[in-house]
């Protein structure tokens, strides 16, 4: 891509921000349409196991401080 088509989508994209993120939504549904039933269930199942991972976490916050 030309760096005068950069600065034109730049442009277009400081001038309507929502077109773009619409059509990046679209996009994605489409090609998650395009995935089989066998793909949905095997990412349905990651994603579930990785929330039964975070739920049973314990996240702690350690303040950092500079070494000396």
């Amino acid at each position: 891509m030309s760096e005068e088509e950069q600065e034109e989508l730049y442009n277009q994209f400081l001038r309507e921000p929502d077109s773009f993120y619409e059509k990046a939504e679209i996009d994605q549904l489409k090609e998650a349409l395009k995935k089989s039933y066998t793909e949905r269930f095997l990412m349905a199942t990651t994603l579930y196991k990785v929330q039964q991972t975070l739920n049973k976490a314990k996240i702690t916050n350690k303040p950092y401080t500079l070494p000396e």
